[in-house]
């Protein structure tokens, strides 16, 4: 155990993982900066999640066991045990690039002003190859509005936040016994957009990110429609919490966020070849708002073109398709 606290501490919400976890920790205990600890809390796993783990044996892991919060409810829970001075989140599936936490930390010591540092990501499989999709968001200048449509973080593998600047946003439910919440433990999805836009609303917190795709964020295949359904009607809910919050953000910008947060979906949707449900989701963004066509044309004209033509043509043809284009663009 630390003899005194550990300069960083980073996350892990864990939920049957047994696939992952090892893959995951071996990523993080590589990480250049090595002043961290890491927080896994098991949220109620019924597989070897927890003897995995344990098998590590290395001092800078932490196991913490819960019963099953959901994620907003781990990450509570992690944060509530962090005893480092900047705190980062990666899923159970996810891997960190070494340099990221280095990185991260030197952004944050040499802007005091910034709460929430954050970088793009590289999706990949769950073999863990790049399937040809990067998130590279805006990287300053972020507002309440870019949290809210286009969400710059990402994913939950991507921010490090100064343990000042999330102490500002916790609260305690009145049923609540045993720790402050950051996150609303009511969302099973859509937790974190409720977070970050809490965080910007209330405090004077800088969020900016670094250049680099420093994390590799896991995309899996199954029961995408589901899935879909389940994410786009958690966000409703968000949505409503929001315009209880901010009714003038949410009137003004409401119907760009539905829509880029379907657009979101459909890229979704075109990533595990599910050429229906991303026309679908294709109509469904365009008959929202316009205003994405407007404020980033290309993205939104190539993500109508990859729905239209994996609808068209199917998943064999259209995997094809991409592969010689991606092909052409490494030449």
């Amino acid at each position: 155990m630390f003899t005194r606290n550990p300069t960083a501490s980073i996350v892990v919400p864990a939920f049957n993982v047994e696939a992952t976890i090892a893959e995951t920790l071996r990523s993080l205990l590589a990480q250049t900066f090595t002043d961290f600890e890491i927080i896994i809390v098991d949220d109620g796993s019924s597989d070897r999640t927890e003897t995995i783990v344990k098998a590590f044996g290395d001092r800078r892991v932490r196991l913490v066991t819960q019963r099953n919060r959901g994620l907003a409810g781990a990450h509570n829970t992690g944060i509530h045990e962090a005893r480092g001075e900047f705190i980062g989140f990666c899923d159970a599936d996810d891997l960190w690039m070494p340099e990221k936490l280095e990185r991260h930390i030197r952004h944050l010591k040499a802007s005091p002003d910034v709460g929430i540092s954050f970088s793009g990501s590289r999706m990949i499989d769950a073999n863990g190859k790049p399937i040809g999709i990067d998130q590279r968001p805006k990287l300053r200048n972020i507002t309440a509005a870019d949290v809210f449509k286009r969400n710059p973080i990402g994913n939950g593998s991507t921010p490090v936040i100064r343990r000042a600047a999330l102490d500002g946003f916790a609260y305690r439910p009145v049923h609540e016994t045993e720790r402050d919440w950051w996150f609303d433990e009511n969302y099973r999805q859509s937790d974190d957009i409720e977070g970050w836009l809490r965080f910007v609303l209330t405090q004077d917190w800088k969020i900016e990110g670094i250049p680099g795709l420093l994390t590799l964020y896991r995309i899996h295949t199954g029961a995408l429609s589901a899935n879909v359904q389940r994410q786009f009607d958690s966000w409703l809910k968000m949505r409503e919490k929001m315009a209880r919050i901010a009714p003038a953000l949410v009137e003004k910008h409401g119907g760009a966020a539905t829509a880029y947060q379907l657009r979101y979906l459909c890229r979704r949707a075109v990533s595990m070849r599910d050429g229906d449900l991303a026309w679908e989701l294709c109509v469904q963004f365009v008959r929202a708002s316009k205003r994405p066509m407007v404020e980033e044309p290309l993205k939104t004209a190539v993500t109508i073109g990859a729905a239209a033509t994996l609808k068209l043509l199917g998943a064999g043809i259209y995997l094809f398709a991409e592969r010689s284009m991606l092909r052409r663009q490494a030449a």
